[in-house]
């Protein structure tokens, strides 16, 4: 369940590494700074107020009337910058008044009663940042005034919010340059899953040492494949002429000869031969040298239904049908091929294609044997023929329908699903292509 709510990107996992310690910091300092120091600097000064107002209140009760209490009290109360009212006037609390938000109020409180045990109330809320106390005496209820700066610190809440306020641009800045360091890493992502579609973009190794470390083996790699696939374009080429040669003065001489069954046998054994050239040379060609542009899936799939023949019919269409970007050289040989595989064991072929946010399925279901669920990856591979009756010797291909169709779809960043067909009970194949 952690792990589920753990940020999947790369940029809010760095965020994630940025931030957590930062808050930590913050909130543990903060914490520290407010129970230790902030608290113990308002315990210390609101104790000598505290000692202030019990000199105060010894000198009143060691007076013997009202008015020599005043005459005494009220000039060493303007010397200690405390306003006393003797009797208390209306402005005095008759009960304990504190701010919600107030951090240092409860400390404040707490001091003055540990000092003064004939205190009755006090009001902290004075928006004018005054403290009312009210206390006993001998002559009645005294009313005091505090100013709250001698108890507390001005602003109790400005150094927090310069804390957060340079925390947040801190992370600011800090995510600004983490971003500018993960950029070459999505940029490099792209690059090979364009490349891994079948589609070469503009690169250049960029960022941190390591980056452009990985980012130069990328280029390498790729430069390295398309070498590979270019020499095995141009070796394709010599092989396809030297072994249809031989082929075409085979037929040329087997048609010289008088007809007879072991002639037609013969001719029958070429024409195998060419077909299988054929299907080797599809399964080796490169698809690399057509570049990707937008094309009408629905007009090509349909074009392919009406070659086919009346047995293969597009049925549906699902999606937004837009352009999509491929070879269409390659998928139409991908499609020709499974439905060429869709008709030599079934009957009926239906097509139906499938617009998706990041992808195009294509389906072609037979209503044929079908393939077992156990056996359909051994389908994909290169040369796999499934059963004795496709032989290609009896009318059965070579095993390479298939395979071809999955090289292609891997190419475009799909694949190649086959399953069994809903509608018609045969196999289903399943052309995904990346949008």
């Amino acid at each position: 369940m952690f792990q589920r709510l753990l940020p999947r990107g790369l940029y809010g996992r760095a965020a994630l590494i940025l931030i957590v310690p930062i808050l930590a910091i913050q909130l543990v300092f903060s914490t520290e700074f407010i129970q230790r120091f902030y608290e113990g600097v308002t315990a210390q000064m609101t104790q000598g107020v505290a000692i202030d107002l019990d000199f105060l209140m010894d000198q009143i009760e060691a007076t013997a009337s009202l008015e020599e209490a005043r005459a005494r009290v009220t000039p060493l109360a303007e010397a200690l910058e405390i306003t006393l009212t003797l009797p208390a006037g209306p402005e005095a609390p008759v009960e304990d008044r504190m701010a919600f938000i107030d951090l240092s109020g409860g400390t404040i409180m707490a001091t003055l009663r540990a000092r003064l045990p004939g205190l009755q109330a006090v009001d902290l809320t004075d928006p004018r940042r005054r403290v009312f106390l009210r206390l006993d005496s001998r002559f009645g209820p005294v009313g005091a005034e505090v100013s709250r700066r001698r108890m507390s610190a001005t602003n109790p809440h400005q150094l927090i919010v310069l804390m957060l306020f340079t925390s947040i641009l801190l992370t600011v800045i800090a995510y600004y340059f983490l971003r500018r360091q993960l950029r070459p890493i999505t940029k490099l992502a792209e690059a090979a899953e364009a490349f891994g579609k079948g589609q070469t973009v503009r690169y250049r190794p960029r960022g941190a040492l390591e980056v452009r470390a990985a980012g130069r083996a990328f280029l390498d790699m790729r430069a390295r494949i398309e070498r590979q696939i270019e020499q095995r374009t141009l070796m394709l080429s010599g092989v396809s002429h030297d072994l249809r040669t031989p082929l075409t003065r085979m037929r040329l001489a087997l048609s010289l000869m008088p007809e007879d069954p072991e002639v037609a046998a013969l001719q029958a054994d070429v024409a195998q031969m060419e077909r299988m050239v054929d299907e080797f040379l599809a399964f080796v060609r490169s698809d690399a040298v057509e570049q990707p542009e937008p094309a009408d899936a629905v007009a090509l799939v349909g074009e392919l239904a009406a070659q086919a023949g009346p047995a293969v019919r597009l049925v549906s269409v699902e999606g937004q049908a837009e352009p999509v970007d491929m070879r269409p050289l390659a998928i139409r040989r991908a499609v020709e091929n499974l439905i060429g595989n869709a008709l030599r064991h079934g009957r009926q072929v239906q097509l139906r294609l499938i617009f998706q946010d990041r992808s195009l399925r294509i389906l072609v279901e037979d209503d044929g044997p079908g393939i077992p669920a156990d056996r359909r990856d051994e389908a994909l591979r290169p040369f796999a023929r499934l059963e004795a009756s496709r032989d290609p010797n009896q009318g059965g291909g070579v095993g390479l329908g298939l395979s071809i169709a999955a090289d292609i779809a891997r190419s475009h960043g799909g694949a190649l699903r086959l399953s069994q067909s809903e509608a018609l009970g045969g196999l289903k194949a399943e052309l995904v292509i990346a949008r």
